[in-house]
């Protein structure tokens, strides 16, 4: 088992140092193990052969080789000087020959130096080297457990292909939500709006406005303004709100998982109704089944939430008298109108996504290679066709739900509903800074979430992608 894990660790290290950031990330999770690996690395090399190689070299090539040096390039920099007639001391050539004719020294003992270890068969050890020979050492491992437990986990991690690629898109949506984090703020910093003014009032004394931008931070500079935004969303300490001095944090996690299960359930919506009528309709192209399905997608498409949401409101709630008008949550009858109307037309783009897809996949070289082989089309379809023709149904899912978490404002102002899209646009026109950075960041946070899924989902479905993983 020891020597199992060794080889798997000595393997990942040689994978690691061929890209630069796990190189860096090696020595950066490992850095207390390999300052003490580095300093016993060094005594060794005092009693190396390629240490004592050089010492025999330099002895050889006495200061005379190195006066003959410095002599040759005096004379070629006080030619030079003389033909761009450039007035330097003699002192200064001297001690630019003197530098090169070092350099030249060097060069020439680390040649001398490769040539005969390489006529007695023996080459530099490198530090890389030194410690992948240390990895094949069980007690090593044992000694190094303790300061390198960090490095060795990390290893361990990446040396699993889904993990390794589960991590990659982690990292990435790290930077993603700094760089939405960076936007945000510039855009509300550069804004004309000011929060000052809003806030207090017309009738505000500058003396006011100055000590309302003093108790916010705003009389800072950008980078500390942006510094203290940044570091507040790392560590879900967004301070207080500009108007009404509440707590950031705590609204948004009152809000947002509002929002957030709206969404989720217009997205189960979309996908029990979408699916099956997508290929419904993929499998009888032309028929009239398949016009009257992609009319009404067509027509879900087309209407704008605001309006469905009224007619609702106004048959369902006022004429009928079936749902409540407004969201209440203790109420699931509530949340019918909304989630339909959040979901129309994410059905419909689904839907058409999916016949589209399915057509595509019907019609390649393999399935008709399957049809020939005897294949029912039942068989054919749902051992072959369906899965691949989900890939680009998956994208298509995961970019609406991004726009519909980010886009439920409307919906939400329509059926009077206090989520976290509504919350950001009540504070934009202030503008709340702390409000709308961390109402944003954090639908940013959960949209990478959702991508990270999907792109597990890719993993899964399309087996060209696991190839590439286990390669990389």
């Amino acid at each position: 088992m020891k020597i199992g894990v060794s080889a798997l660790l000595k393997r990942t290290v040689l994978e690691a140092h061929k890209r630069a950031l796990y190189r860096f990330l090696l020595y950066l999770t490992g850095l207390p193990l390999h300052l003490l690996v580095y300093l016993f690395y060094l005594l060794k090399r005092k009693d190396d052969t390629y240490e004592a190689t050089i010492a025999e070299v330099e002895r050889e090539l006495s200061d005379g080789r190195r006066n003959e040096y410095i002599k040759e390039y005096e004379g070629q920099l006080l030619r030079k000087a003389a033909f761009f007639q450039e007035k330097r001391s003699r002192e200064e050539i001297r001690r630019e020959a003197e530098k090169l004719a070092d350099e030249r020294l060097k060069d020439e003992v680390i040649l001398r130096t490769d040539e005969r270890l390489a006529q007695i068969g023996t080459k530099k050890e490198t530090y890389s080297a030194y410690f992948l020979s240390l990895l094949e050492r069980p007690l090593f491992l044992v000694a190094s457990l303790v300061p390198g437990v960090v490095m060795y986990v990390w290893l361990l991690l990446i040396s699993n292909p889904f993990l390794k690629y589960i991590m990659e898109r982690l990292v990435q949506s790290v930077f993603v939500i700094i760089g939405v984090g960076i936007l945000v703020f510039s855009i509300l910093y550069i804004s004309p709006f000011d929060p000052a003014s809003n806030i207090l009032g017309e009738s505000a004394t500058p003396e006011q406005i100055a000590a309302f931008n003093r108790i916010h931070g705003l009389d800072l500079p950008y980078l500390q303004q942006l510094w203290n935004a940044l570091k507040g969303i790392a560590s879900f300490d967004l301070g207080s709100s500009f108007a009404g001095s509440e707590d950031v944090a705590s609204s948004i996690a009152n809000k947002f998982p509002i929002t957030f299960t709206i969404a989720m359930f217009s997205v189960l919506m979309a996908i029990v109704i979408a699916i099956p009528v997508g290929i419904l309709s993929a499998t009888r192209p032309n028929s009239f089944l398949d016009t009257t399905f992609m009319f009404i997608a067509l027509i879900g498409l087309s209407i704008p939430n605001f309006w469905q949401g009224l007619i609702f409101i106004l048959n369902f709630s006022i004429k009928l008298n079936w749902l409540p008008a407004t969201y209440s949550p203790g109420n699931a009858l509530s949340m019918i109108m909304p989630v339909v109307v959040l979901g129309t037309a994410l059905t419909a783009s689904i839907a058409r996504m999916m016949r589209s897809s399915l057509l595509e996949i019907i019609h390649e070289d393999y399935i008709i290679t399957a049809r020939a082989k005897g294949l029912t089309k039942s068989q054919m379809l749902w051992k072959h066709a369906v899965g691949n023709a989900m890939i680009p149904v998956i994208t298509v899912i995961g970019l609406l739900f991004g726009g519909m978490l980010g886009g439920a404002a409307v919906t939400e102002k329509v059926f009077n509903i206090k989520g976290i899209g509504s919350y950001i646009v009540d504070k934009q026109f202030i503008p709340d800074i702390p409000a709308i950075m961390g109402g944003v960041v954090y639908i940013a946070i959960t949209i990478s979430l959702v991508n990270l899924l999907i792109d597990i989902l890719y993993a899964f479905l399309d087996p060209r992608i696991r190839s590439k993983m286990k390669q990389s």
